[in-house]
């Protein structure tokens, strides 16, 4: 039973509160009544499975839910401030109990209505869920879990200067340079990208997009899938402005250009001025 994640458990029981869920090692849980979907309220079979997300309630009882929390233990997520009080900040995170950050866990005095980027762990004295504000504490780049060319899991953590700082399959810090950035990307997000660099002190460097052939292949295909999407043209070519080009495709000037060319090798489109065509 893994306290803070989404667990597939066997429907073991019913009771007047609701179903009674076992893992693996015959550990129960209780998913209420007010939680079990609608469409299994009837219909539903002892032994059959269902997802659950397992966390303790606000009196502190292991319970299940279906709802969705807005991150788990061990990730990431922009949360809102709901509660500033003496033991801590209260955080909602999408379930009835809020996610309390205390005040040893915040980088700087948590204020209400505002929101921050929060990491969830599992305190494993009181097996409650808790937050905090203070990511260095669970990622660094003392041991690098990636290589140049690799394809990886990022969630963009911190707003710098010159563009953002990631967290890199939840283990490692990366950098996202705005000049690599070629549609909308929000604090939060969780996202695939590359690593593109690595320098002898442990600095990734991130790009959204594949390098070389495989960036224009995989370039191509979005453009393919695009056309297919627009009843086979896109109002961008190669005179039009790379601002525009960026907003219709979400891709640079040059990697669009490199798609299209590669489009055209294989004959698929044809290529105009100020749009692409596909062939029929």
């Amino acid at each position: 039973m893994n306290i803070g994640k989404t667990n597939n458990l066997r429907i073991a029981r019913q009771s007047p509160n609701g179903l009674y869920l076992e893992d693996e090692q015959n550990n129960e849980v209780l998913l209420p009544n007010r939680y079990i979907p609608q469409e299994q309220t009837e219909g539903w079979e002892i032994d059959s499975l269902i997802d659950v997300f397992v966390y303790l309630d606000s009196e502190d009882r292991l319970v299940a839910t279906t709802e969705k929390p807005l991150l788990e233990v061990g990730e990431l997520a922009v949360l809102k401030v709901v509660a500033s009080t003496r033991i801590g900040a209260f955080l909602d995170w999408g379930l009835p109990k809020d996610l309390l950050v205390p005040h040893a866990n915040q980088f700087r005095a948590l204020r209400e209505g505002e929101t921050v980027m929060t990491y969830a762990y599992l305190d494993r004295v009181t097996n409650r869920i808790v937050g905090s504000t203070k990511l260095g504490k669970y990622f660094n780049n003392d041991e690098l879990s990636v290589e140049v060319g690799d394809r990886v899991d990022i969630v963009v953590a911190q707003r710098r200067d010159m563009g953002y700082r990631v967290v890199v399959n939840y283990k490692n810090w990366g950098m996202l340079y705005d000049s690599q950035i070629f549609r909308e990307v929000n604090l939060g997000d969780r996202l695939q990208g590359w690593v593109t660099k690595i320098t002898e002190d442990n600095r990734v460097d991130i790009s959204l997009q594949q390098q070389g052939f495989d960036q224009v292949k995989a370039s191509s295909d979005a453009l393919l899938e695009l056309l297919m999407q627009n009843e086979g043209v896109i109002d961008v070519g190669d005179k039009s402005d790379a601002a525009d080009i960026q907003l219709y495709t979400g891709m640079s000037k040059k990697v669009f250009k490199r798609a299209v060319g590669y489009l055209l090798k294989a004959g698929r489109v044809v290529a105009e001025e100020y749009r692409v065509v596909l062939k029929s």
